[in-house]
């Protein structure tokens, strides 16, 4: 069963940091490109970060780049988002999943505030 269990989440103030982890079971990870998302209250869940499935190759949503860092373990079977400079635009609940992926995780709410 394919299951993903996001962490790191929290309130921050704006211009902070947060590292959130990813831990995935059920399927190969090492085998697929995975994803970070997030869905903030009223609105869609979006893409805001890629990384290859040999973690060599990234891709960034304009409103992320140069802020957000994804990278991944495949010892671990874990997915991280660094995220730097933070601002009260990118408070959502962020869900990680596999390319093409349909089963989601709870999440974890970021909340960026003063």
């Amino acid at each position: 069963q394919v299951q993903f269990v996001e962490s790191g989440g929290g309130l921050v103030q704006p211009g902070g940091s947060l590292r959130l982890s990813c831990v995935a079971s059920g399927f190969r990870f090492s085998a697929y490109h995975m994803n970070w998302y997030r869905q903030a209250p009223g609105k869609e869940r979006e893409l805001v970060a890629s990384i290859s499935f040999s973690g060599r190759i990234t891709n960034y949503d304009d409103s992320v780049k140069d802020r957000f860092t994804i990278s991944r373990d495949n010892a671990k079977n874990t997915v991280y988002l660094q995220m730097n400079s933070l601002k009260p635009e990118d408070t959502a609940v962020y869900y990680c999943n596999k390319a093409g992926g349909t089963n989601w995780g709870q999440g974890t709410q970021v909340t960026v505030s003063s």
